[in-house]
């Protein structure tokens, strides 16, 4: 990484944090292990930083219940994987919220990215800040890629999670095939998974009225 004479300030849930300004061409993915102090959670999407945003309610209880659905319920050769980001090309290293992973040779315990070949599942639980990069531009990335599975969840009403289920067409490398889970998520694939969808609202009320107690 070249060393710059100009640095940029953006502003995270962590404060402000002073990034150097990208080269002409952006920032690669090696950059990001390299770029000192940056905050957790942070993707190089199209050769640009991009910070996290304070998380939602709704977001920190979606992602424990996948989190702990997925532990419970895939094979032995899947592992769920969380806050590691995924290296696709020399200036695309986004982090999906959630991944299903095959375990395969030549992944090492101090790696901080996975190769996309390994993903059977990428997860964005959307917020309202990047919704668009959520919507359009991480998806693109991820069929791009070859991912042959992406679920996207969104807050139908207050605290109630509905669930896109996205197949990849692998010619031409798009999402389709879409099914939309609510209450209930039942799939044969990546892989058999039954999960209630309600439990999140449910914790969420939980949640709620022992805070108002």
């Amino acid at each position: 990484m070249s060393v710059p004479t100009v640095a940029e300030i953006l502003v995270s849930e962590f404060g402000e944090v002073t990034i150097p300004m990208p080269p002409r061409r952006g920032f690669t993915a090696d950059d990001l292990d390299r770029i000192p102090d940056l905050p957790p959670h942070t993707e190089l999407i199209d050769g640009s930083p991009v910070l996290v945003s304070p998380q939602k309610r709704f977001h920190m209880f979606v992602l424990k219940l996948l989190e702990q659905q997925l532990d419970a319920q895939v094979p032995e050769d899947m592992v769920t994987y969380r806050e590691m980001t995924v290296r696709f090309a020399e200036r695309q290293r986004p982090e999906p919220d959630l991944m299903l992973v095959r375990e395969g040779d030549g992944q090492g315990v101090h790696d901080t990215w996975i190769e996309p070949q390994l993903v059977a599942l990428a997860v964005e639980v959307i917020s309202p800040e990047p919704e668009v990069r959520d919507h359009e531009r991480k998806p693109q990335l991820y069929a791009e890629a070859g991912i042959p599975h992406f679920w996207l969840v969104e807050e139908e009403a207050h605290m109630e999670a509905v669930v896109y289920a996205y197949e990849l067409d692998p010619v031409n490398k798009k999402y389709g095939n879409l099914t939309v889970y609510r209450e209930r998520l039942r799939t044969s694939a990546p892989c058999d998974l039954d999960i209630d969808l309600t439990r999140v609202s449910r914790a969420g009320r939980g949640s709620s009225a022992g805070r108002d107690a």
